[in-house]
This record gives C-alpha cells, structure tokens and sequence, in this order.
C-alpha cells in the first residue's frame, strides 16, 4: 500500500525522529512533524515520503548525460503551485514511508544501475532527513532539484553535501507569486536562496559533457507571462559573469492541476511566446537550455508508481 501524510507507520524499521516544529522552508509554520504524520503547509511526516526513484534522461543533457540522472522524487510540497504538472505527489501525497536507511540505500542502487548523479526532486521539506543520509559522500554529484523556495539556514545545513543545485526561478512578481503559489515572498526568497547556492558550488564545472558542480536555474514560461519570463533572465545576467551559472528555458507547461480556475493561464504556451522568450535568452547571452516546445505533452510526465522505492530497484 501507499502512504500519505496521515497514514500509519508500518514501514518504519526504526525510530527516526522525535516530532519536531518544523521550520525547515519559508513559510516557517511550526507545523508538527511526527514519525506517522504531518500538519502545515507540505502535510508530510518527519521521515521521508518517496514515490518513485529511477534513471530519467528528461533532465537538461549535463544532468541526464548517457546513463540517466539517478532521480528519487519525494511526496508533499511546501510550496504548492496552482499548475504542477506532479501534482499526484505534491497536493494527492501519493508515496511512501521510508526510513533514511533506506533513503541511503535507494542511492546506492541507482548508482549501481549507472546513474550519473543522485537526482532529489523537491527535497525541501525533507532537508533534515536528506541531510542525514548525506553524512557519508556518493561517489557522484547531489542534485538539489528544488521549487528554489528556500530558507537560507536550511541551504546552509546542505554545504559540502550538495554539489549541484538545480532550482526554480518561477516568479519576478510578487503578485504572480500571490497568485499560483500563495507565497508573494517567492522572488525576494528565491533570489537569495540561488544566491546562496551559488556561494556554495561556486562557478559552474562541467567534464566530459557532466555538470560536477555549480546552480543550473530553471524558468518555466508561464502562458501570457513573458515579460516576467524576461525579468528572470535580466536578474540572472546582472548577478552572474557568463558562463558561471546555466539557464535552463522550459516550455513544457500544459494547464495542470487547478490551473482552470485560472483562466489567463487554462491554455498552452503558445509557440511565438517560446520563440521570444529564447531569442530574449539568446540577447542577454546566457548559457543554457531552451526546451524543445514537444515536451509540452502528458506522456513526459513521470509515473509515480513507487518504482525503486521498496526491494530491487527496476529499470527507469
């Protein structure tokens, strides 16, 4: 069976945490964490909640590479986002309880299946359990792969452990913020959590086509939002030399989850709104990624179906 936040503790093989008033993301809510169940904004308990954990080859070519990133994607979400495209893990908390021994486990057999990095999908909440199970370094790169809705003390706990940050930019807007993610702090926020994560990883290093180390920044490109799209890009070119960060141009949105209760962004991107929004990328020179317009379909999106997350990992 599947848990969610409220369900009962069967998987548990040991005593993981005392409950805790958790205080790990933004919103700071207090919310108590206990080994069976959470309360606040991510609803998850105080031990890890996995839904599928696999090689992708749908990240940006120096995370895939040849082999695949070794992603383990966690259930609940701190943030929240009106459009999420996983929304069966981060609203539907659909998951399972795993200890951090087995966490630890879970990259140890990715990496055996070849995985070029250990890939953590929205990790946040979990920072404290994720950390624990970092205590002894992997013999390939940590990818915090986050909505980049960060508190600056919970990144801090991270130092040495993550090698490469892979964090949102979602909103210039405050009000855009307000809107889809109920958090009008996200710019402010995110902006000096990448800053941060840069101070940690310093430039970017790539060898042999793998990102090593640095911050690859992500932009999903909202429908009719193009000038806050633009916004990103022009904060990204002033705080960074070329080159010493990536940026990845996505163009995946397809309305999702709640996204037709709001109905400037009920549509698909259009393809002029990408096509401006790459020649914008391509003027300010940054170095990166425009995702292929293509990937705006279902089909991409992953199966969370607890692949990897109990016993003998299965083929991502």
């Amino acid at each position: 069976p599947s848990v969610g936040a409220k369900h009962t503790a069967s998987f548990f093989q040991a005593k993981e945490v005392n409950p805790m008033r958790c205080n790990l993301c933004p919103r700071q809510c207090g919310a108590l964490r206990t080994e069976t169940a959470g309360e606040g904004r991510c609803r998850m308990p105080g031990v890890p909640v996995v839904a599928r954990a696999a090689l992708q080859m749908w990240e940006e070519p120096p995370i895939s590479g040849t082999n695949g990133s070794g992603t383990v994607f966690f259930s609940g979400c701190p943030l929240g986002c009106v459009f999420c495209q996983n929304e069966q893990i981060s609203r539907r908390d659909f998951g399972r309880i795993v200890t951090v021994a087995r966490l630890r486990e879970i990259f140890g057999e990715l990496i055996a299946q070849g995985a070029h990095n250990i890939n953590l999908v929205n990790p946040t909440h979990f920072a404290h359990a994720v950390a624990r199970a970092l205590e002894e370094p992997l013999p390939v790169p940590v990818v915090w792969n986050s909505s980049g809705y960060e508190r600056l003390e919970t990144l801090r706990m991270l130092e040495g452990k993550v090698q490469v940050y892979l964090p949102d930019c979602k909103y210039a807007a405050p009000a855009s913020a307000g809107r889809y993610s109920a958090a009008p702090d996200y710019p402010q926020t995110a902006r000096a959590a990448i800053l941060e994560m840069y101070r940690q990883t310093g430039p970017c290093v790539v060898e042999d086509g793998l990102l090593k180390r640095g911050v690859l920044i992500r932009h999903l490109i909202l429908p009719g939002r193009l000038e806050e799209a633009k916004a990103v890009m022009d904060w990204i070119a002033e705080q960074f030399p070329p080159g010493a960060v990536l940026f990845s141009l996505m163009g995946q949105y397809v309305p999702w989850g709640r996204a037709a209760e709001f109905p400037e962004i009920d549509r698909r991107l259009r393809p002029s709104e990408a096509r401006r929004a790459e020649a914008y990328m391509a003027q300010l020179g940054l170095e990166g990624f425009a995702q292929d317009p293509g990937a705006a379909e279902a089909e991409f999106i992953p199966s969370f179906d607890l692949t990897g997350v109990e016993g003998t990992q299965k083929p991502g």
